[in-house]
């Protein structure tokens, strides 16, 4: 489930493979043209499709010339950008 409460949007339970496609999509459907901190503090489980996630919201905002932040990304999600190599594409608040 994702809310939206002013420029932050919350990301709550599990982005796993079975659900992060729909995911992808609530999320989209947030952005509009203000810069977003994207929240993870209520996210329950992750696996590699997070990290897919992470890069597909990017590439939306940067289509919407905004910019997104995340905050409070687990370690193992953290984990999983440096090993796919792309840690710096995820900008951390």
């Amino acid at each position: 489930m994702i809310l939206r409460d002013a420029n932050r949007i919350i990301v709550q339970g599990p982005i796993i493979i079975a659900n992060v496609v729909e995911i992808i999509e609530q999320g989209a459907n947030l952005f509009d043209r203000t810069d977003l901190i994207i929240d993870f503090e209520q996210v329950t489980e992750v696996d590699s499709s997070a990290v897919s996630m992470l890069l597909e919201w990017q590439r939306e905002a940067l289509k919407n010339n905004q910019r997104l932040c995340f905050s409070n990304i687990s370690e193992n999600l953290k984990n999983l950008t440096q090993l796919y190599g792309v840690s710096e594409l995820v900008p951390l608040a």
